[in-house]
C-alpha cells in the first residue's frame, strides 16, 4: 500500500538575521498511511511546522523529498485533495466567516449553490453557525480556530495537514473536534496534525511521531504506549511473597499495596496470595502520563 504522506531524508534550513545557517529539520524521513491519525509530537522550535510546510509545498527543502498520495509535494496537483490548517490563520477581518470559506473555495475550483451549502454545513458541524455572517473581526480566536479547521475541510479532502490544530479551543471545542475528526477518518480521510494538547493526541491518535531538534527520535503506536505506561496495583492481605514479580512494596497497617509493571506479573501476584489463603482487597489499573513519557523522551535525546 502506498502512503498518504512519505517524507524522505528531508533538510530544511532558515538564515537568520545575521545570515547564518539554522537547520530545523535534518535528514528526516516519515510515513503516513491511508486512514491513519497521526500525531506529530515535539517541543517548540522542533521543526514540526517547518517539516508541515514542505508536505505542502510552502517552503523548499535544502535536500530530501515529499510526496503526497505518491505525488511530489512540489506538484500543485498533489494538494487538490489536500486540507491544510497553518499554525496561525490569518482571515480578512471584514468577511464573514461564510465569505471566507466561499472566496478559499472559489480558489479550489468550487462553485456556485453547492459551494454555498457546503460552507454553511461544515461551519454547522464546527459551532459557527449561529456566527457564520458576523465579521471575522468580531470573532474570539476560538472561533476563528473553527473557521479555520471549516476551511481545511472545504472540498472534501482526503488527506488533511493541520497544525496545532486545538490552538484556542475549549474544552467543548476540543471535544467536538474530535468527533468531527473521527468521523473524517471513518469516511477514509487521513490525518497528520501538530499538537501540544498531549489528551487530546492520546485519544484521537492511531499512532505518534516525536520529534527533537529536527530529528525523529521515536514512533509509536498510541495502544501499545499506553499499555506500556498502564501500571497496576494489588492490595492485600497475608504473607504472599512477592519476590521476583516487584519490589515496589508498601504497607499500611496490616495491608500491603504491590505495583506492577505489567497485566501479567499482577495476575500472578494474585494468585500467590490465593494459594496462600491471603485476603485480596483491592485490584486497580492506573493509566500512565503521557506527559511523563513526552518529557523523558526528551531529556533522553537531548
Amino acid at each position: 500500500m502506498n502512503a498518504a504522506i512519505r517524507v524522505e531524508d528531508l533538510v530544511v534550513r532558515y538564515q537568520d538575521k545575521k545570515n547564518r545557517n539554522i537547520e530545523a529539520v535534518k535528514q528526516l524521513s516519515l510515513e503516513v498511511m491511508p486512514g491513519e491519525i497521526v500525531g506529530f509530537l515535539g517541543p517548540n522550535g522542533a521543526g514540526k511546522s517547518s517539516t508541515l510546510k514542505a508536505i505542502m509545498g510552502f517552503v523548499s527543502p535544502h535536500a530530501g523529498n515529499c510526496w503526497l498520495d505518491e505525488v511530489p509535494s512540489t506538484d500543485p496537483e498533489a494538494r487538490r485533495k489536500v486540507g491544510y490548517l497553518p499554525e496561525v490563520a490569518m482571515y480578512y477581518p471584514f468577511l464573514t466567516p461564510l465569505e471566507t470559506l466561499t472566496l478559499y473555495g472559489e480558489l479550489q475550483g468550487l462553485r456556485g449553490p453547492s459551494l454555498r451549502k457546503e460552507a454553511e454545513d461544515l461551519l454547522e458541524q464546527v459551532g459557527m453557525g449561529g456566527a457564520m455572517r458576523l465579521q471575522n473581526r468580531q470573532l474570539s480566536k476560538g472561533m476563528l480556530q473553527r473557521v479555520g479547521i471549516a476551511q481545511s475541510l472545504l472540498g472534501e479532502p482526503r488527506i488533511l495537514v493541520l497544525d496545532e490544530v486545538t490552538s484556542g479551543l475549549d474544552p467543548v471545542g476540543r471535544q467536538e473536534l474530535r468527533m468531527l475528526l473521527k468521523e473524517k477518518q471513518r469516511q477514509g480521510a487521513t490525518l497528520f496534525f501538530s499538537s501540544h494538547e498531549l489528551a487530546e493526541v492520546e485519544m484521537l491518535c492511531d499512532r505518534i511521531l516525536l520529534i527533537h531538534r529536527g530529528r525523529l527520535i521515536e514512533e509509536r503506536r498510541v495502544d501499545a504506549l499506553k499499555e506500556e505506561l498502564r501500571r497496576y496495583e494489588l492490595a492485600f492481605q497475608g504473607n504472599a511473597s512477592m519476590i521476583g514479580l516487584t519490589d515496589d512494596l508498601t504497607h499500611e497497617g496490616d495491608t500491603i499495596c504491590a505495583s506492577f509493571e505489567d497485566k501479567q506479573r499482577l495476575l500472578e501476584a494474585i494468585q500467590r496470595v490465593q494459594k496462600d489463603s491471603g485476603t485480596i482487597v483491592n485490584v486497580v489499573a492506573q493509566e500512565g502520563s503521557l506527559e511523563a513519557y513526552f518529557i523523558d523522551a526528551i531529556a533522553r535525546a537531548a
